[in-house]
């Protein structure tokens, strides 16, 4: 029976373990009516489903099934891209709702939505109307009076970024002053007063945040508030062989360290006819947000530990102190967004150095699927958030640059682009093989075949259900971009360097049959490169050492 993934928060807050698969029987059993953390909805009613998820938010969280009649019975809701969007849209209402997760569950074959959702341990939550709603057995009742300002008293949130530091706003450098007014477009005459209008400063004295601005070093008052890099030489090795600390205000700090990670990453110098391509190992904008989204977002209460970045041959991680902020999680973090540090982010938006809000992690993810590179990772781990970029990829070097010279005949989406990887290699591009490769339905591979057989780049053979596509034959790679065993068997020890994998999983990759691949993988386990575990059709292959 397929179990619940390990998330936070869980399917259901008292029994964790329950398995996404259920009968009908089963079912009845675990949820045999509303109760204080349970919560039945036949559809996505926007304002139904706020009230719950504040009252969940305010009280101990629970779980709300859509697609569950009032009496038990199983209607059905499948978790399709419209349901998610409505309920990510109510959550987007709700003032300061708890973290929350949505799941798919089967009863009995048919689909329903579990909205998972935790009690907030910091503030309170509201409706997009501003009331206050608690979970009292079954009902989502308004708290009014004294039990109101009893839930405010107990969770009143306090912003640690407005706390007064040492640092006097006399003692501010000009040049400092300057660029934050020039930042901002204020005045100089009101500079002070805007300072603590807008949460910088307060009696005569730089904030938290204030003071990450515009003191020389904030770390002589704040701690541990640098940007620290480290690099390894190896993937596995716990020893650096260079650190570095990168102090200052935060611009300064951002600037310099990501000019530093960049000149460490370095290009690939690839070289097709007489074009040069210098491709940048990891996209310049995606480092750059992931170090401002550390900076701007970190815990500052949590003074001992800088923003880290650890630089390594197969993937650069930064890592920012403290957890995500309620209510955002792992699973949806592009579509939630709850700044921890308004004013720093606010700030660092000004200098032109964050994109605006909600769309950091959006830029970071589209920017590599862009340029063929995998997907950053994220693992919140309660005191720390680190963001994984693979700088390694199942597309190589000369690959993305011969995308490149075909970009110059005509505008690429990122689907066509790895079509056209596929297609390079010599596979037939089916409507079959392109919902492999792209992992999409009969219609969408469909449309993205024909786009590119109508701009000219793919030619079809064949109608209907026998159509395949080929690689229009003036635009085939030059010989020297097409991949030796050398460069294939890079590719294959990168896929590895995830997780294990098997001869099905490198021919999705890299598109050969089962047959080169095998011999592709028996030449790199007798050269060491690769150990083989398991048989028949467990067989997989994985890095030594590992």
């Amino acid at each position: 029976m397929t179990k619940i993934k390990s998330s936070y928060p869980p399917f259901h807050p008292e029994r964790p373990d329950l398995p996404l698969a259920l009968t009908a029987e089963e079912f009845g059993r675990e949820f045999s009516e509303e109760s204080q953390h349970v919560e039945f909805k036949k559809g996505i009613g926007r304002g139904q489903v706020q009230d719950t998820v504040v009252a969940f938010s305010n009280a101990d969280g629970g779980v709300i099934l859509i697609g569950v009649a009032d009496d038990g019975e199983v209607v059905g809701r499948a978790l399709d891209a419209g349901s998610a969007d409505a309920i990510h849209e109510a959550m987007r209402a709700i003032r300061e709702p708890g973290r929350y997760s949505l799941h798919e569950l089967s009863v009995a074959g048919r689909p329903i939505i579990a909205v998972s959702v935790a009690r907030r341990q910091d503030g309170f939550a509201q409706t997009s109307k501003g009331v206050v709603r608690l979970r009292k057995g079954t009902r989502d009742e308004a708290a009014f009076g004294s039990e109101l300002q009893r839930l405010i008293n107990e969770r009143a949130p306090r912003r640690f970024e407005l706390s007064t530091e040492s640092v006097s706003t006399a003692s501010v450098e000009p040049e400092l002053a300057d660029s934050f007014r020039a930042a901002f477009d204020w005045a100089p005459h009101d500079f002070v007063e805007r300072l603590a209008e807008h949460g910088y400063a307060a009696d005569g004295h730089l904030t938290v945040a204030g003071t990450l601005y515009l003191s020389e070093d904030p770390s002589t008052t704040l701690g541990k508030t640098y940007t620290e890099i480290l690099r390894y030489a190896d993937d596995r090795s716990s020893n650096y062989d260079l650190r570095l600390e990168i102090r200052g205000p935060l611009p300064t700090q951002l600037e310099h360290a990501l000019q530093r990670v960049l000149d460490e990453l370095g290009t690939e110098l690839v070289v097709l006819g007489v074009r040069r391509h210098d491709l940048p190992r990891l996209p310049q904008k995606v480092v750059r947000e992931a170090l401002a989204n550390a900076l701007a977002h970190r815990d500052y209460e949590l003074n001992r530990t800088p923003v880290r970045i650890e630089i390594r041959p197969s993937s650069v991680v930064v890592r920012s102190p403290g957890g995500l902020p309620e209510p955002v999680t792992v699973d949806n973090i592009r579509e939630t967004n709850a700044p921890r540090n308004m004013a720093v982010i606010r700030a660092l938006r000004r200098f032109g150095l964050a994109e605006d809000a909600g769309m950091g992690i959006g830029v970071m993810e589209d920017t590599m699927n862009e340029e063929m590179l995998d997907p950053p990772k994220f693992h919140d781990s309660g005191h720390e958030v680190a963001v994984t970029l693979p700088i390694r990829s199942a597309v190589a070097p000369a690959e993305r640059a011969w995308i490149r010279e075909l970009e110059r005949r005509g505008s690429l989406a990122g689907p066509d682009r790895l079509l056209l990887v596929h297609g390079a290699r010599g596979e037939v591009l089916t409507n079959a093989a392109a919902r492999e490769i792209l992992q999409v339905d009969r219609s969408g591979a469909r449309t993205a075949l024909q786009r590119l057989r109508d701009a000219g780049f793919l030619e079809q053979r064949g109608e209907r259900g026998g159509a395949s596509y080929h690689l229009v034959s003036s635009l085939a790679p030059p010989a020297g971009l097409l991949l030796g065993p050398d460069e294939l068997a890079d590719l294959i020890e990168g896929l590895a360097a995830d997780r294990p994998i098997s001869n099905e999983d490198v021919r999705d990759a890299i598109g050969l049959d089962r047959w080169k691949v095998r011999d592709l993988l028996r030449s790199m386990t007798r050269a060491g490169r690769l150990v083989k575990v398991g048989q028949r059709r467990g067989t997989r292959y994985v890095l030594p050492n590992r």
